[in-house]
């Protein structure tokens, strides 16, 4: 193999949990449209998508948060690292803040408990990969 060529997605683990976590955000984002008619843009209150209540302001987030964690696993390794350190972190802040925000005016994404849960269960995922694998590939860049 040529220095030049990128090795597979699956060589790496951040690139692997990127491209897999990447997916699932867009497919969750794409599905809420289908529950959320007739929710208000940025209300408080959501619709049900399985466990997790979303508004439309919140589909959309997924739809970024997926699309660029797609674009760090494509990309390469050390994209792959700096972006799901990136996105973990921001989940982080936001399962922190939701705790406190599910009862307030300011909760425009909609949040519930479950949400909660999931963006800590993320956040400790993507930070876990993100801060403690492909050390030598970051190294090389």
């Amino acid at each position: 193999m040529s220095s030049t060529m990128t090795p597979p997605i699956t060589a790496s683990p951040n690139r692997l949990l990127g491209a897999v976590f990447g997916a699932v955000y867009l497919l969750v984002g794409l599905a809420g449209f289908a529950v959320t008619g007739g929710v208000g843009f940025a209300a408080t209150e959501g619709k049900a998508l399985i466990l997790f209540d979303v508004n439309p302001l919140h589909n959309i987030v997924h739809l970024l948060i997926g699309a660029l964690l797609l674009f760090g696993a494509v990309r390469g390794v050390a994209t792959a690292k700096g972006v799901n350190t990136l996105v973990g972190a921001v989940y982080l802040l936001v399962g922190l803040l939701g705790l406190f925000l599910l009862d307030s005016s300011a909760n425009i994404l909609a949040l519930n408990g479950a949400d909660n849960v999931l963006h800590l269960a993320s956040a400790i995922l993507l930070l876990g990969v993100g801060l403690s694998q492909d050390k030598a590939a970051a190294r090389t860049v």
